[in-house]
């Protein structure tokens, strides 16, 4: 037999993230609509498989409440903490949740003779293998990205971290600036709250590029225009923030400023580049930009050709190549502990 009814099942979700990995690479959203039928169908697999094991009178049953217990209250869990902490975007933590209830033990597959997955932990938690697995094909994009550094003939301390790219392909890419007007940073102008300004100035980067010196005066703002959440895709916000333009978002935009000027109470009037008016005016916030990081990044994007960029990985991309990898090898943090004799 291939496998359990169930378990055979649950292979939907394997192009479902490989789609999500696509998408996820391209625009850098996600749809929250594809994480409830996920949650949905995890929960009624569970209920399958514990209907079959009732009432958990062996040792298989007892393992099953075990495994799926730490599945649920400790990998689920984690996926949230780790988006409090920022070290995930929104969509990573739904994806790892969704994981967590859909594969909370090891499924089992027979292929031309062979079970899948070849190696198995003895905790037997499924969620927790594809966690490890994702952590350790993450670590090659920093390689991958020095790699391909080297191959273009940039040699710097930041090589496993950020490339060179064209100022002018900004519009067009996803990441983080690299740098500021000082030199290297990590906390750079996020490529996003680039486009988010941008589109509330109605202005192109070419614009912004070939007249710094008048835009930089706030004076130069007049009409301002609905800022998108930034997205390549130009559309309604997905993850990370309100749907803006739909049913979902409690406001209009500008309802409350129909001619854009903005509520300036309290701000101060010497404002370079309108950045306090920008974060003041929009209903939502721009990835954590702050004034200063947004002057900073446009400081630098008006006055230089070539701009170090942090492009960053969407967690579901190796999370996606984790499960993959996790249904038919199994856990090779497992098997790398185990060939030094520490499993």
């Amino acid at each position: 037999m291939f496998a359990t009814l169930p378990d055979a099942l649950r292979l939907i979700v394997v192009p479902v993230f490989c789609w999500a990995a696509v998408r996820d690479v391209r625009t850098r959203r996600l749809p929250n609509r594809i994480w409830p039928p996920l949650y949905a169908f995890g929960a009624l697999l569970l209920l399958w498989d514990a209907a079959l094991l009732w009432p958990f009178a062996g040792l298989d049953g007892r393992w099953f409440l075990v495994r799926v217990a730490v599945s649920l209250l400790f990998v689920a869990p984690l996926g949230y903490a780790f988006w409090y902490l920022g070290a995930f975007g929104g969509a990573d933590a739904k994806a790892l949740i969704a994981l967590a209830i859909v594969f909370p033990t090891f499924p089992s597959y027979t292929v031309a003779g062979v079970s899948l997955p070849l190696v198995e932990t003895v905790l037997g938690v499924f969620s927790l293998t594809i966690l490890t697995n994702t952590v350790l094909l993450g670590l090659a994009y920093p390689i991958g990205l020095a790699v391909f550094n080297l191959a273009t003939g940039e040699r710097s301390s930041t090589m496993f971290l950020a490339r060179p790219v064209s100022t002018a392909s900004l519009p067009a890419r996803h990441g983080r600036l690299f740098e500021d007007t000082r030199g290297t940073t990590r906390n750079g102008l996020d490529l996003d709250a680039l486009r988010m300004y941008l589109r509330w100035r109605g202005l192109t980067l070419a614009e912004l590029r070939d007249a710094p010196d008048r835009l930089r005066d706030p004076e130069s703002v007049t009409d301002t225009f609905d800022p998108t959440d930034g997205g390549t895709q130009v559309g309604p916000a997905t993850d990370g923030g309100k749907v803006i333009g739909t049913d979902e978002d409690d406001s209009d935009g500008d309802e409350d400023d129909p001619h854009g000027d903005g509520d300036r109470d309290g701000l101060d009037l010497d404002d370079p580049w309108a950045a306090e008016r920008f974060l003041a005016d929009i209903d939502h916030g721009a990835y954590g930009t702050d004034a200063e990081t947004l002057r900073e990044g446009l400081e630098v994007v008006v006055g230089r050709e070539t701009v170090r960029v942090s492009p960053g990985m969407p967690f579901v991309v190796p999370m996606a190549a984790g499960l993959v990898v996790s249904v038919t090898y199994g856990d090779a943090l497992f098997a790398l502990l185990g060939a030094f004799g520490l499993a």
